[in-house]
């Protein structure tokens, strides 16, 4: 059965991750149904700051405004599988966590954790204090998954973006797409 992605870009740095997810995305076509896309104004600029370039405007994906509250997937009834947030900063976390809904990335992660789905949030800052730590306890005991973009090194990579997919491939296993990617002791 194909699956229908809801993809949150937020400010935070870490373009790569969603660029890498994106292109991640187009690989696995054949297992997607839909893929819908919200990115912020600060994601917008942060991507073209970190990746000198403005190719999310060349994505193959529907795009909805931060305010559209009439986007499908602002209801539990266009059934959206999966909704993943990435890179997400730790104030859009706070808002999923304190359920405001005060934007379509924040309602859409309220719907889909409302409706019991998949939810996973791509945390992104270093050090965390203890407001983040118990917003992500928050997330997660409402059935949320963090996974914050911590690469793993078993793979030996050795480019930027080989690290970075290390993150993306986890998140891709996580929405539960089957994806081609290093697999520890195979």
């Amino acid at each position: 059965m194909k699956k229908k992605l809801v993809v949150a870009v937020t400010g935070a740095s870490g373009s790569i991750y969603a660029d890498l997810l994106f292109k991640k995305l187009a690989q696995l076509s054949d297992q997607l149904q839909e893929v819908a896309v919200v990115m912020s104004d600060n994601a917008k600029q942060v991507w073209r700051f970190e990746l000198d370039n403005d190719n999310y405007q060349k994505l193959p994906y529907k795009f909805y405004a931060k305010t559209d509250f009439m986007a499908p997937f602002a209801s539990g009834s266009a059934k959206f599988d999966t909704m993943i947030v990435i890179p997400c900063s730790m104030g859009t976390l706070g808002r999923i966590a304190a359920g405001t809904s005060d934007d379509l990335i924040a309602r859409a992660a309220d719907v889909i954790l409302k409706e019991r789905r998949k939810l996973i949030l791509v945390a992104r800052d270093t050090p965390l204090n203890l407001i983040h730590i118990k917003n992500m306890y928050t997330v997660t005991e409402a059935g949320g998954i963090i996974c914050p973009a911590m690469p793993s090194f078993y793979s030996k990579p050795q480019t930027v973006e080989e690290v970075a997919a290390t993150v993306v491939d986890r998140v891709v296993d996580l929405a539960g797409l089957q994806n081609q990617s290093y697999r520890w002791g195979e």
